[in-house]
């Protein structure tokens, strides 16, 4: 086996509040690094800090990484990063459109960056997309700095909602073929924790499927779970 790497002193991001982009081009081995478990973390090398900002909801950040290009990071968690986040959104969507007879419409719980409306979007029965995210500024954020989702920005088949999904789900009277959760984690007290729990999953969103219609949503990675 090849030797083990020892990283650079990193910039940790997620414990500090004034990581900047200042602090990235001052040096050539800055890192962004994230804690997953009390045993576990990863670190990503990093070319610059592309971009910054600070909603009411959550603080978003642009990175440019070495290896996978541009990531988007929340409140110091990786959301994604543009050279693998089509396997997380394709598996994400097109299992359920395509298990579906004739998938018209969708509902996006979520999905600030646009990859999940982009792939619902490449479907050709697809009637209609709505994405309703509590975020106005990420989504924001979104449409001018991640380059591969403009055209489904531009999609007139895309409905752009800005609210709390339960709310909603709530008071739409419609149905949906299709409702996919792409949320951020459940974290207790955070605005999405409510749309993991049973009593939602029952009450609110299965009254709003059509009939056959399916439900999907992340769930966290099943195997660090079992780790933990």
């Amino acid at each position: 086996m090849g030797e083990a790497v020892m990283f650079p002193i990193s910039h940790k991001y997620h414990e500090s509040n004034n990581f900047t982009a200042k602090d990235i081009n001052r040096t050539h081995d800055s890192w962004f690094e994230e804690v997953i478990d009390d045993d576990l973390k990863w670190s990503f090398a990093l070319n610059s800090v592309l971009h910054r900002g600070i909603s009411k909801y959550q603080e978003i950040v642009l990175l440019d990484t070495k290896h996978f290009g541009k990531a988007l990071v929340i409140d110091g968690k990786m959301q994604s990063a543009e050279s693998d986040e089509f396997i997380y959104h394709e598996c994400l969507i097109h299992p359920s459109l395509l298990s579906h007879p004739c998938p018209k419409t969708v509902f996006i719980m979520g999905g600030g960056e646009g990859s999940t409306a982009r792939e619902a979007l490449k479907h050709k029965s697809i009637e209609k997309v709505t994405m309703c995210d509590i975020d106005e500024e990420v989504v924001a954020f979104c449409r001018e700095h991640l380059t591969a989702n403009k055209e489904a920005f531009r999609n007139n088949l895309l409905e752009l909602v800005i609210n709390d999904a339960k709310i909603e789900l709530l008071e739409r009277k419609e149905k949906f073929d299709i409702i996919v959760g792409d949320l951020a984690d459940p974290v207790e007290g955070g605005p999405c924790y409510q749309l993991y729990t049973k009593s939602f999953y029952q009450q609110i969103l299965k009254p709003k499927l059509n009939q056959g219609g399916i439900f999907v949503t992340q769930v966290l990675s099943h195997f660090l779970w079992l780790l933990s």
